[in-house]
């Protein structure tokens, strides 16, 4: 919605941001007063005490005296102004683009300020989360793991946050294909937090977007978190959690997408890393283990799954038999390529070239390699 179209969306959408703005009236008193009356105009108009009969009185004038608040219509000003902004956006519950998983919660945001493109809110997507405090090796996984799955087609999201959150993005970010990234944040749309990734959140608005559900200036706090940790399991038609201690926040975002009937993975690691307590828990619990991207792929799509059961087929040319070979299924370097094939590094670097353009074979960080399943 861009309130540069005519004075009436003006008006309307000043009507949604009056219904959200003030203190205390969070989605799910917005949402009742909607399902009662409709439309914010006609919230309005029902009169003080009629909304008071649904939500109580305190928050009834809360909600009236809003429209004459100066700091409120001060927001709402500096709210329109972003708005005229080439890329920034405000999606309500009545408008089409509207991401249609949110609406199977049972508190979904009356409006979402976007920063970037509405339309990867209704794409296929997979949320990538875990530790702010990732290991190299989490970090590696969520970048491979992100990578493969955006390669398939499927948007990428995330947190913004340090460690696996960003990991994630930039896999998405690298991938040839043009998925894209969400980024769901725990501040208003005009902030970055962590500020260190500033670069990245730019570079998201223009591979995907940056979405919230708060006010522009809403500053960081330990409660937005789990309201943005909603957002990723809503939107999200499958969930993975790469690293996670057993206090994580990421644990509540796979909790929500277990009770939304999300798919849920979770990657295991050593029995003595704090990082994979949370993992190895939501393992027991009946998240799907997964070791590659690929394991993802086959829950995903069944047809993959069948397929890959059946003998892969033979290389396209005979004398990429032995790498092929030397590959395997797990990630491997150069150098351990060079040793098993008995190639030369030479012969062994034009062929990942070549199988690289066929995409038989991925690279992953660190300088690594790893053999792609085709479907």
């Amino acid at each position: 919605m861009n309130p540069s179209t005519s004075p009436h969306d003006q008006q309307e959408l000043r009507s949604w941001l009056n219904l959200t703005l003030p203190a205390g009236i969070g989605p799910r008193k917005q949402q009742q007063l909607l399902r009662a009356f409709g439309h914010p105009d006609a919230v309005f108009d029902a009169g003080l005490s009629a909304v008071a009969g649904l939500v109580g009185i305190k928050l009834a004038e809360s909600l009236f005296d809003g429209r004459n608040n100066e700091a409120q219509q001060a927001l709402i000003a500096t709210t329109l102004a972003w708005l005229s902004e080439p890329g920034h956006h405000i999606v309500t519950l009545a408008d089409r683009d509207y991401p249609q998983r949110l609406l199977e919660s049972d508190d979904p945001p009356s409006l979402l300020y976007i920063n970037g493109d509405p339309a990867y809110l209704n794409r296929a997507a997979i949320g990538i989360v875990g530790s702010r405090n990732a290991t190299p090796q989490g970090i590696e996984n969520a970048l491979a793991f992100s990578r493969v799955l955006a390669d398939a087609g499927f948007t990428i999201i995330s947190g913004l946050a340090l460690g696996i959150d960003a990991a994630a993005h930039e896999g998405a970010i690298r991938s040839e294909a043009a998925s894209g990234t969400i980024a769901i944040i725990g501040t208003g749309i005009d902030r970055v937090y962590p500020s260190s990734n500033k670069k990245l959140a730019h570079v998201v608005t223009g591979k995907g977007c940056i979405i919230s559900e708060f006010p522009l200036g809403t500053a960081a706090t330990a409660s937005n978190f789990p309201r943005r940790n909603r957002l990723i399991a809503g939107l999200s038609q499958a969930c993975l959690v790469v690293e996670a201690a057993p206090a994580s926040g990421s644990l509540i975002t796979a909790r929500l997408a277990g009770e939304l009937g999300r798919d849920l993975f979770a990657i295991p690691g050593s029995i003595h890393a704090p990082q994979y307590k949370g993992c190895h828990a939501l393992i027991k619990q009946g998240a799907k283990l997964v070791e590659c991207a690929q394991d993802i792929l086959e829950e995903l799509r069944p047809q993959a799954a069948t397929q890959s059961a059946t003998p892969e087929p033979a290389p396209d040319k005979p004398e990429h038999a032995p790498l092929i070979a030397a590959l395997g299924h797990d990630p491997c370097t150069l150098d351990q390529l060079i040793s098993r094939s008995g190639l030369t590094a030479d012969a062994v670097l034009a062929m990942l070239t070549e199988l690289s353009l066929e995409g038989v074979v991925t690279n992953l960080p660190g300088g690594r390699y790893q053999r792609l399943i085709r479907s």
